[in-house]
């Protein structure tokens, strides 16, 4: 019987840093201490005709939160989000300081139009819209080979 659910990968061998910090991690769960391990957020890049979408997931971050720049035939994506959260009762402060960041580059194809490049966040997906250059989309019609 086959399924579709997605299961996390068994290792064979403990891994070196499990050793090292075995005191420390049978005291700590390495979830709260460390929440959300995977600092790179999920891209996916589509292409048709006309254009490249790139999508990245990027949830719990504004429209202000992402910086886009193209430089030569590179685009980076980043993001910086600093957050501070102070508690008071009676005499007691409690301070959170919560600090993430990430960074994605991207070579770009050569029949990417740059300056017309448009991005928009909506529920935590980051799109960008790469359009094509119009002589490239002129010269990608059909066309048929004669065999010699």
């Amino acid at each position: 019987m086959a399924t579709n659910a997605l299961t996390r990968p068994t290792r064979t061998f403990p891994s070196v840093f499990d050793d090292f910090f075995k005191p420390w991690n049978e005291w700590f769960d390495k979830e709260s201490i460390f929440p959300g391990t995977v600092t790179v957020p999920a891209v996916n890049i589509a292409e048709n005709e006309k254009e490249y979408k790139v999508s990245v997931a990027a949830p719990g971050l504004k429209k202000e939160d992402f910086k886009i720049d193209v430089e030569g035939n590179m685009i980076a994506i980043s993001s910086e989000k600093e957050e501070e959260k102070e508690e008071k009762e009676g005499k007691s402060t409690r301070r959170e300081y919560n600090y993430s960041s990430f960074s994605r580059s991207f070579t770009l194809p050569e029949d990417v139009n740059k300056d017309s490049i448009a991005a928009s966040y909506t529920d935590g997906v980051l799109q960008l819209i790469l359009p094509k250059k119009e002589e490239v989309k002129k010269t990608a019609s059909n066309k048929q080979i004669a065999v010699q």
